[in-house]
């Protein structure tokens, strides 16, 4: 299982240093609108201290943490619902996503430009939050309104169809009222099929000034704005520079502006979190290795993300936790203490097993 964002906002708003910090890739960050023509695809792992406690007992090889699949999406400007700017095809590459990142300028700069006017004095963030989700938010009217003739005669045949319908029609009605769909009563689950943008969790990443990162005052009131959604306050530049450092460096740097982790970290725990989503540990002498299931996953399927036949053969999985187990020390110590279980087929899965499956012969 593969989690991937989409990294999206207006131009110039720090997305491809954002992107290039995620990835240490040189994308191009240019300051002009568009710079980003394809969307570009960087596959992160999500810090894990764990890991390399775990490698460490069992004497591995080598780590392979949990990935998320950061896409870099060009900028969107007003209109992109009606094809302006590079519209719908980016509106494609955004449906394709699990999730929607949000990245929106808090910084001050009088040499970027804003949709090609230098306007270093109009910092407006709420303005544009709100371009952005108008413009998925009529790109998610279209697809319904497309949608709704054959829904409608569908429904007439088929009267499993009518949830699907009626979801559909309550979908428009929200979407007109100016809200967006993720977090609302609409059944998601009815209209899947239509892969609405609305629809996907958003996470929110402001684009402050380094000065400004640990602003109490700043942070609760943009947070206001996208409440009840996770907010995330990062400098793309400085983490940028973060990317690049060696470990004891990035501390330093890190300490001296008053944070305890890069915001770069708290946006994979973060959106991990929002997609409902965790891990479990495997362990051996050739690799450690954190797998991505989601929260209230049972053992079966657990296993079956390791390989497809998996979830079908297991039968029983011998578990510790990874706390339990790096206080002991040892597989034999933990299971000395009673620490390992053997679970059966209903187990449902906590973030940090450590887990061995067994399987039908």
């Amino acid at each position: 299982m593969s989690l991937s964002i989409g990294i999206v906002g207006l131009p110039n708003v720090g997305k491809s240093t954002l992107f290039n910090a995620l990835t240490k890739n040189n994308v191009l960050a240019a300051n002009y609108p568009f710079a980003t023509i394809e969307p570009n695809v960087g596959v992160v792992g999500v810090p894990d201290a764990r890991l390399a406690k775990l490698a460490a007992i069992f004497g591995s090889e080598k780590i392979l943490p949990a990935v998320v699949s950061f896409v870099d999406i060009a900028g969107i400007v007003k209109g992109a619902s009606e094809g302006a700017g590079l519209g719908n095809k980016f509106l494609q590459n955004i449906r394709e996503t699990d999730a929607i990142c949000q990245v929106i300028r808090v910084f001050n700069d009088e040499n970027v430009t804003r949709e090609g006017e230098r306007t270093a004095e109009f910092v407006d963030p709420a303005s544009d939050i709100e371009v952005i989700n108008t413009e998925l938010a009529l790109a998610d009217l279209q697809t319904i309104e497309k949608a709704l003739t054959r829904l409608e005669k569908e429904a007439r045949i088929a009267k499993e169809k009518a949830p699907t319908l009626a979801a559909a029609k309550e979908a428009q009605e929200l979407l007109n009222s100016g809200k967006l769909l993720f977090g609302s009563k609409v059944d998601l689950e009815a209209i899947a099929e239509l892969h609405l943008l609305t629809a996907k969790p958003f996470l929110y990443v402001f684009n402050v000034d380094a000065s400004e990162i640990n602003d109490q005052e700043l942070r609760k009131k943009l947070q206001a704005l996208v409440a009840p959604a996770e907010a995330i306050f990062l400098d793309a530049k400085t983490e940028a520079e973060l990317s690049e450092l060696e470990d004891a460096d990035a501390l330093e740097l890190l300490q001296a502006i008053g944070l305890d982790e890069p915001g770069l970290t708290t946006l994979a725990r973060v959106g991990f979190n929002t997609l409902g989503l965790q891990t479990y540990l495997t362990a051996g002498p050739k690799e450690t290795r954190a797998w991505t299931i989601h929260k209230g996953d049972t053992a079966p399927v657990a296993a079956g993300v390791i390989h497809t036949d998996f979830q079908k053969g297991v039968i029983k999985a011998e578990i510790v936790s990874f706390n339990e187990l790096e206080a002991a020390g040892s597989v034999a110590e933990a299971k000395a203490q009673g620490k390992v279980r053997m679970e059966g087929k209903e187990y449902v899965m906590s973030d940090g097993d450590v887990v061995e499956f067994r399987f039908n012969n």
